[in-house]
């Protein structure tokens, strides 16, 4: 019986894969914010509204897991944190600018002064 659930959770196909790894609400956006630069964990909660603490902290830890996010742990005090995409994340800037022209060419988007 467990063999079959974990069989039925294995994606089906590539663009499953994809959209395991940088699914939900949060993630393209942490992406996009990364995509501009390395930023640390305050500056990229207060770019993204709405998101909690707790949902930030999962989302870069799942980030991190899949190889999309690297994570740099400064030794000082206070600690400091910066987020940065790996080679593996940065490969997805040419996905989400073709989402993003798609939405523009499909007059599906809203202004939003922080996505170029």
């Amino acid at each position: 019986m467990e063999a079959r659930a974990e069989i039925s959770e294995k994606p089906t196909c590539a663009v499953e894969t994809t959209i395991k790894i940088i699914g939900g609400r949060w993630k393209v956006l942490i992406i996009r914010e990364l995509i501009m630069g390395v930023k640390r964990f305050g500056e990229l909660q207060r770019s993204l509204p709405g998101i909690t603490q707790k949902m930030l902290t999962q989302q870069l830890r799942e980030m991190e897991e899949d190889g999309i996010v690297h994570r740099e742990v400064y030794p000082q005090i206070p600690p400091k944190v910066e987020y940065s995409l790996t080679a593996l994340g940065e490969s997805l800037k040419p996905i989400l600018c073709e989402m993003h022209e798609w939405a523009i060419k499909n007059h599906l988007h809203q202004m939003d002064e922080n996505c170029n």
